[in-house]
Formats: structure tokens, C-alpha cells, sequence
């Protein structure tokens, strides 16, 4: 058959081009006769000559065009009554083969027959073209069918006929022999036992199943699947059922993953040497569901002691196994979460020192990246377990112990750790380090319920920070601005954004202010340079305002600048911030001279010391202006530092402070601060309680906002709104939600709807 594979449908038509076209009269006994020798040689793959191969190419035409009654119908009839006869003798060899040749003869004829009924279908190309081909019905025929349609009369190409004839006279009749056989060769791979059957023919005599079927565009596996498919699914169901059985009583269920998992792998590599690729996740999907899903409760039994443990080998495994089964990976998924919160909590617990806030910040973030690091590796970043790790970390980091009245520190303590990395003061780190570290700090902030708490935490220090030019570096300060504002949008941070901007006004009011005095000829006799501030983007307050007599040395420069601001900027008021305000002071009464840096109120004390050694309290006080609770803080701190003595404790009246005339310190340059405990005390209730009023002026407002647009709400809905458009934010409390209402109601902008006590109406 070796001249045929080299003859082809063109080669053919070059030998038609060149005989006579016209129908002529035509013996179909006489022609039939040479044909059909030549059909019996082409499905069994014997050698052809190629000039009888055109020959009988040229046969077909003159039958399909023969004068006067075309001869086609009837040869189409001849030639499927020789296949039909051929494969029937092909059946009756096959069927006399014992069952361990069965499939080996099948298999050699199935590939003789297979390939020779492509060449056959060639042959009879013109016929396919000319008379298959009108008599064929369409897809939208065989789609939608007609009342007219004769289903019996549908005819098939020569090719497709002949695998036709071969599934309903040879694998119909051997069907249960050869499922049965094929089964066992099956099984006998999966024990490992020798077989008698090579893969290739296990391997052709299932795909023939396939291929049998191609001619059908839209069923091609349906008797695959019909013969076969459904069995082995069946079979392999059993084998594995018992397998898991047997392998649970042998083994604990970290070795039973192991066996399940080499298993897997090794069904998914035989699905793919024996079958075709609808049935392999099929298969695969059997083995799961008799070895995994049937044995879940197994499985989870063991899911705590594993993830407590963090065995991350059985861990993958078992996500492995799990993840396919539907609501298989529920169980770890809640074991991961609690197990995350657990050791969150206990990073936190207990906390001491002077750097609580970083100990707090870096022990969440080194949880956080372990467990984030274990989700990738094991989880493969399964999304179930990335939102277990940010549910876990959201009860972490806004834990109150359980008891909701309790004020949660993680905001202000976030704040204080970007106030220490932000700081000059921030020992051994360069500018990229301390931004890696910032940039790491939005991780847990991103967790803080209560994001307004750290808005007015992180302002307050923020306005120290640009006051006192403590900032390591603007670009780090921008950056972290840039950051809250990606995680909270531009009205979160639009004040601290107001912030840097009058900085920048205030360097430029300098300038201008420095070339007024040269314009004027005037010398202040000091460096003296100013910030101006709005009062609504700065957390200052007015509350912090107290009584002061500048001293005498800086009234002209006080003087001088509200006269050129009152010039440049009129109807404006200025409010002077003394308690913000600090200056630099050349001690030089004892051995040495000293450069400090000290707040307004200790240079005013100090400077009374300029001419005489020793005052009372009564006199200090008197000449400062300060209260009492300002007058003794800041004493006191001069008194801690030893520039000053007091001969009483008691700083009041007459008790005398005299100056310290033998005073040394190693630095030369150094700066005298308050009591840092009291103070941070003291602003972190004065934060909570701004917060509280903000929250209250909030939520009225969104209330008012949700009245307006809806009109008409009951209670529920209306606080589950509420809560809704303030979760960006902060949590809110249902009782300061319905204090809101009664305050909003005696405000006259609500009111409750008659004959109804949990409705409530928009007044307009």
C-alpha cells in the first residue's frame, strides 16, 4: 500500500483533467467488478499501482455521471454492503481470540481499517462531492429538524460511513469483552501487576471509541463515554474506596495526605497515557471524592493540632486535597484564622518599656509577615486565607478585651511609632530605611477601626514636628501624608496636606518680613522668625491659650511683625501661641557657656535672672503672667535640669530660686523639656475627648444627610446606614448613634412619625 501513501486527491484530479468529462453509457456489473477488487486491496492496506489507483479514480467519476440515469445511489449501496460484509469478517476473527489477544487483534485491524477508509474516502471524493454532499442535511436541519425530514435518508461520506459500519458491527457486539478487558489492564497498572496488553494498544483501543465517532461534530464522545467512560468511572470508584479504607487503618493522617497526593499524581499520569482529555479531571475528580470528600471528617479531625503546630508540609497537603472538594478548606481556613489572632494577641500582651509603641507596631509586623509568608508558600495565596489573615489581624489590632468601653490604644500607639521614625531624633536608620518602615506602618493602620483617632493623634504630632522643625526629612513626611491619603482619600488628610502648606507660606512670610526691617532700618537685636497657622487645619486649640507677659527682650520683635502683618493682610487676627513658641538662650554665667534650647515660658523665667541671682516664686510668677499649673511645670523643669534651686518644695509664695552659679553639663548644646509622661497623659484624653465631639458632629451630620435624601426611614434602617457611611472612618457605638437621633430630634431636624415609635421623618 506504500504507492497510495504518496497519492493524494490533487494527483487524482490532474489524471481526471485530462480524460473526457462528457456522461457516456456505462456496464456498472463490468466497471463494479475491477472496482471493486481495488476497494477490497485499499481497507486492507495492500499494495495499489498508482495507475490503477487513477483508474479507478476515473471508475467513480463515470459511475456518478454515467448517461442515461446516474449510477452513484448505486454504488453508494454496493460499497457500503462490501464494508458491511468486510467488517463483519473482521469480527468473526476477533472474536475467536481469547481475551488476553483480544484487544492486541482488535487493535491491528481497527488501525488497518481506520486508515484504509481514509484512503477509501478519497477515492470516492467525487462521490462525496457530487452525491453525498446534496442528500447531506445541514447543521440547522439536524439543529431544529424538520416535519419532512427522513432521518433514514441522511447519507454519510465513504469515509465516515465505513467507521459507522465498524461501531455497529464490531464494537457493539464486543463491547462487554472489550470494556472488560480494557478495565483490567487498567487495574493491573494502577496494582502495579504485570499485564498482558502494551500501553499503546490499551491506549488505540480506547481512543478508537473516540475516533470512531468523529464524523459527529457534536456528540464525538458520546459512545466513549456511553461504552466506556461511565465503567471505569465505576471502577475506579470501588478501587479507591477500598483503598482508602485500608490505607486509614494503616497509616496516621499525615502519611494517609501523602499516600492520597501520590496517588493523585500517579491516577493523573495514567489518565493521561490512556485516555482522552474530557475524561482526565473526571477521573481525578473520583479518586478525590472516594478518598478525600468521603473522608473529611478524618481529615479536619487533625486540622488544629496541625495548624497550632504550623506543620507547614501537612499543612500544604492538606490545602492540596482539601481545595477541590466543595467547602473543603472552610475548616482550615477558620482554624488559620484563629490561630493568626492568637498569635497576635499574645506578640501584644505584654508590652513594656519606654518604646512600647515599637515594640507594638514591629511585633504586629513580624506576625503579619510571617503569617503572610505562610499563605504564600503553603496557601498559594489563596484568597480565602489572605482574608482569614485580615480578619484575624483586624481583631488583633482593634482588641479591647472584650469589653467595648475600654479605649483602644492601637491608633495612638501606631501615631507615636511614625512620630519616633519621623523625628529627628531617630537613631541609626537613613532617610530609605525610615520610609521602608513608614511604608510598612500602613499595613496595620490599614486594620485600625478607629482611623480618626490616629488622624488627630498623628496631626497633633505632625504640628510638632513642622512647629518645632523636628521632621527627619519633608520627603518622608509627604510620603507618609501620600500614603494615608491612597488608603483613605483626600478629605482624611486634607488638613495635614493645609498643614505643609502654611509652613511653606511661612518661610516666604519671612523672607518678606526680614526685607520690610532692612527697608525700614530696623534691627530686632535678635533672630526672630514666626509660622502663621490657620486655625481650622492646625490641632492646636484655644483651650491650650494661657495668660503670658512676653518678656521684654521680645516685645519689639512681637510688636514689629503684627504691624507688617496688619499691613500686608488686613482684617486678619493674629493669635499668639506662646505655649508653641521656643527659642534658643547663650548661658554664660558659670565656667562655661551653654547653648539651650527651652520653650517661651523657661526663657521668660530665666531671663529674669539676668541682673540678680535670686527670686521668689510670688515675683516670678507675677512678671510671667502664668497660672499656676503652667508656673509650676515649667519651674519645675528648670529646677530638674539644676540651672535654677529652690530653697522649699513647694513653689509658691516666697519661697526662694536662686540661679545655680556652678552649673556644668558634658554638652554645650542641649534642649530642657517638660515632664514627656504627664504631657503625653494629658494630650492623649484631650485627643479622645476632641474625638468624641467629632464623632458626634459627624454622625449628626450623616444622619441629616441620609433624612434628607430618604425622608422617611425606620430606626434599624437608619442606624444601619449610618453605620455603613461611617465605617471608613471609625465603628460607631449604637448608643451614641441613638443619642445623635434624640439630640437631631430636639434640634427640630427629625421627628418621629405619628402612631409610631421606631420611625422616624425629615423635618425640611
Amino acid at each position: 500500500m506504500n504507492n497510495i501513501h504518496t497519492c493524494d486527491l490533487n494527483a487524482s484530479k490532474n489524471k481526471a483533467d485530462i480524460m473526457s468529462l462528457k456522461p457516456r453509457a456505462v456496464n456498472f456489473d463490468e466497471v463494479w467488478g475491477g472496482l471493486l477488487e481495488t476497494v477490497q486491496q485499499v481497507v486492507t492496506m495492500e499494495t495499489i499501482k498508482r495507475s490503477i489507483w487513477n483508474e479507478r479514480f476515473s471508475d467513480v467519476y463515470s459511475l456518478c455521471v454515467a448517461f442515461p440515469e446516474p449510477l452513484a445511489e448505486r454504488l453508494y449501496t454496493e460499497t457500503k454492503k462490501l464494508l458491511e460484509n468486510h467488517v463483519r469478517e473482521l469480527y468473526s476473527e476477533v472474536s475467536k481470540q481469547r481475551e488476553e489477544n483480544l484487544l492486541a487483534e482488535y487493535h491491528r485491524y481497527w488501525l488497518q481499517f481506520s486508515k484504509g477508509t481514509q484512503y477509501l474516502n478519497n477515492l470516492y471524493s467525487y462521490l462525496n462531492a457530487q452525491h453525498v454532499q446534496k442528500q447531506k442535511f445541514s447543521d440547522a436541519d439536524l439543529t431544529y429538524g424538520s416535519m419532512h425530514m427522513d432521518m433514514s435518508e441522511q447519507l454519510l461520506e465513504i469515509g465516515e460511513l465505513g467507521l459507522e459500519i465498524w461501531q455497529k458491527e464490531m464494537i457493539t457486539p464486543l463491547q462487554s469483552r472489550l470494556v472488560g478487558v480494557l478495565l483490567t489492564g487498567i487495574q493491573q497498572d494502577r496494582t502495579a501487576a504485570a499485564t498482558d496488553v502494551p500501553t499503546p494498544t490499551i491506549r488505540g483501543v480506547i481512543h478508537s471509541f473516540v475516533d470512531v465517532n468523529m464524523y459527529k461534530k457534536k456528540s464525538t464522545l458520546q459512545l466513549y463515554e456511553s461504552v466506556f467512560e461511565g465503567e471505569l468511572l465505576r471502577e475506579t470508584g470501588s478501587f479507591y474506596r477500598k483503598e482508602a479504607s485500608s490505607l486509614l487503618q494503616e497509616c496516621n493522617v499525615s502519611q494517609y495526605m501523602e499516600r492520597v497526593i501520590a496517588r493523585l499524581a500517579e491516577e493523573e499520569l495514567r489518565a493521561t497515557k490512556f485516555l482522552p482529555p474530557s475524561s482526565h479531571q473526571r477521573v481525578v475528580k473520583e479518586v478525590q471524592d472516594r478518598m478525600v470528600a468521603d473522608h473529611l471528617s478524618t481529615v479536619h479531625a487533625e486540622t488544629g493540632s496541625m495548624v497550632n503546630g504550623e506543620r507547614t508540609r501537612d499543612l500544604s497537603n492538606m490545602y492540596t486535597l482539601l481545595r477541590p472538594i466543595p467547602n473543603g478548606i472552610t475548616v482550615l481556613v477558620q482554624h488559620v484564622k484563629e490561630h493568626i489572632k492568637q498569635r497576635g494577641l499574645q506578640a501584644i500582651a505584654n508590652l513594656k518599656g519606654d518604646n512600647v509603641p515599637a515594640q507594638f507596631v514591629e511585633s504586629l509586623l513580624e506576625v503579619h509577615k510571617k503569617y503572610r509568608t505562610m499563605i504564600t508558600e503553603v496557601f498559594h495565596n489563596d484568597q480565602q486565607f489572605v482574608g482569614a489573615l485580615d480578619k484575624a489581624f483586624e481583631s488583633v489590632v482593634n482588641h479591647r478585651g472584650g469589653n467595648t468601653k475600654v479605649v483602644c490604644r492601637s491608633p495612638e500607639l501606631l501615631a507615636r511609632y511614625c512620630d519616633t521614625l519621623l523625628k529627628k531624633s531617630t537613631k541609626g536608620l537613613n532617610e530609605s530605611e525610615v520610609d521602608d518602615k513608614v511604608g510598612l506602618s500602613i499595613t496595620i493602620f490599614k486594620y485600625i477601626d478607629d482611623k480618626d483617632v490616629f488622624q488627630k493623634f498623628y496631626a497633633r504630632m505632625l504640628a510638632k514636628r513642622l512647629i518645632q522643625q523636628q521632621s527627619q526629612s519633608m520627603d518622608s513626611e509627604e510620603g507618609m501624608i501620600n500614603r494615608l491619603k491612597l488608603a483613605c482619600g483626600y478629605e482624611y488628610t486634607s488638613k495635614l496636606h493645609r498643614m505643609f502648606t502654611d509652613m511653606s507660606v511661612s518661610a516666604d512670610l519671612n523672607h518678606k518680613f526680614n526685607d520690610y526691617l532692612k527697608r525700614k532700618s530696623l534691627d530686632l537685636g535678635i533672630n526672630f522668625s514666626i509660622n502663621v497657622l490657620q486655625a481650622g487645619a492646625w490641632p492646636l486649640g484655644q483651650t491650650s491659650i494661657t495668660p503670658f507677659s512676653v518678656p521684654q527682650e521680645l516685645e519689639k520683635s512681637v510688636q514689629m511683625f503684627e504691624t507688617f502683618y496688619h499691613q500686608n493682610f488686613n482684617g486678619r487676627k493674629l493669635t499668639w501661641l506662646h505655649h508653641l513658641c521656643q527659642g534658643e538662650l547663650k548661658v554664660s554665667h558659670s565656667k562655661r557657656t551653654y547653648l539651650i534650647t527651652m520653650s517661651t515660658f523657661q526663657m521668660a523665667m530665666l531671663l529674669m535672672f539676668e541682673k540678680i541671682d535670686s527670686l521668689t516664686c510670688n515675683e516670678l510668677q507675677n512678671h510671667t503672667q502664668l497660672n499656676d499649673e503652667q508656673f509650676t511645670k515649667f519651674l519645675q523643669s528648670l529646677l530638674d535640669s539644676k540651672l535654677l534651686f529652690a530653697d522649699g518644695e513647694d513653689l509658691r509664695g516666697e519661697t526662694v530660686v536662686r540661679l545655680n552659679m556652678d552649673y556644668t553639663n558634658k554638652r554645650t548644646k542641649f534642649k530642657i523639656s517638660v515632664a514627656a509622661q504627664k504631657e503625653q497623659q494629658h494630650e492623649a484624653e484631650q485627643t479622645h475627648s476632641a474625638v468624641d465631639e467629632d464623632r458626634k458632629l459627624y454622625l449628626q451630620a450623616a444622619i441629616v444627610r441620609i433624612m434628607k435624601a430618604r425622608k422617611l426611614l425606620k430606626h434599624t434602617m437608619l442606624v444601619q446606614e449610618v453605620i455603613s457611611q461611617s465605617r471608613a472612618r471609625f465603628a460607631p457605638q449604637i448608643p451614641m448613634i441613638k443619642k445623635c437621633i434624640e439630640l437631631l430630634i430636639d434640634k427640630q431636624y427629625l421627628e418621629r412619625t405619628p402612631n409610631t415609635t421606631d420611625e422616624y421623618s425629615y423635618v425640611a
